[in-house]
């Protein structure tokens, strides 16, 4: 169904538009992500990140708020047309914000770190843990705008895998002898790699779920695609 209706979708100017400005919200929190990953793991600073990524977190929100008047005024208009769609735009554009969102709390949590991480401290604790989720924004924005519901599905078991990995890392944190300032910045990160990484997996299985089903993807569901 939801290949049908992104495919009816292009045709039509106004909702083209608001899928455009979503994949742009996409693009831009991938950058912040990737900007700040930079600067934890790696030292690397481009020239004003903190400007940077706090002026592409309000770009995104103003967008955010555009797309969902918008949304909203054409739903006013037309109440019974496009209504699957747009409810459902609604939802990953609430998705893709908060993505934005903990990218900056990451960068917050930089500023909170005592002594700058080295590359091999952060990757004993996390592994390529950064390269893992910028593989799976590249594919929620193709599983999403190709309506490829066996991506969106293989996408649901990555997230698991770093889930599990999150929660096995802030498990170990809670016995260490890290200092305490180390230990609590590792901590917060791990949470927002988890966080990110579950936004990113709502708006890949919109493509396969019912809107009451959202953020709800299950074993049952998986198992029909036969991964």
């Amino acid at each position: 169904m939801f290949k049908t209706l992104i495919q009816f979708w292009r045709g039509k100017d106004f909702l083209q538009s608001v899928l455009e400005d979503f994949t742009g919200i996409l693009n831009d929190t991938e950058d912040m992500f990737k900007a700040v990953s930079n600067k934890l793991i790696r030292g690397e600073e481009q020239n004003d990140l903190k400007k940077m990524i706090y002026t592409s977190d309000d770009k995104v929100n103003s967008i955010v708020k555009d797309i969902r008047k918008r949304v909203m005024s054409h739903l006013s208009l037309k109440p019974m047309i496009d209504l699957h769609v747009s409810l459902l735009l609604i939802s990953v554009v609430k998705d893709a914000e908060r993505i934005g969102d903990f990218s900056k709390n990451m960068l917050e949590v930089d500023g909170m770190l005592e002594k700058q991480i080295t590359e091999p401290e952060f990757r004993d604790w996390f592994g390529n843990i950064d390269e893992e989720i910028l593989d799976v924004f590249s594919k929620t924005k193709t599983a999403f705008a190709e309506s490829d519901e066996k991506m969106a599905a293989q996408l649901w078991q990555n997230e698991r895998e770093i889930v599990q990995k999150c929660d096995g890392i802030i498990a170990k944190l809670s016995k260490s002898d890290l200092p305490v300032n180390q230990a609590v910045c590792f901590t917060l990160l791990s949470r927002y790699f988890k966080r990110i990484t579950a936004h990113l997996t709502n708006i890949a299985t919109s493509v396969v779920l019912p809107i009451s089903d959202l953020d709800y993807f299950d074993e049952k569901r998986i198992n029909q695609y036969d991964l």
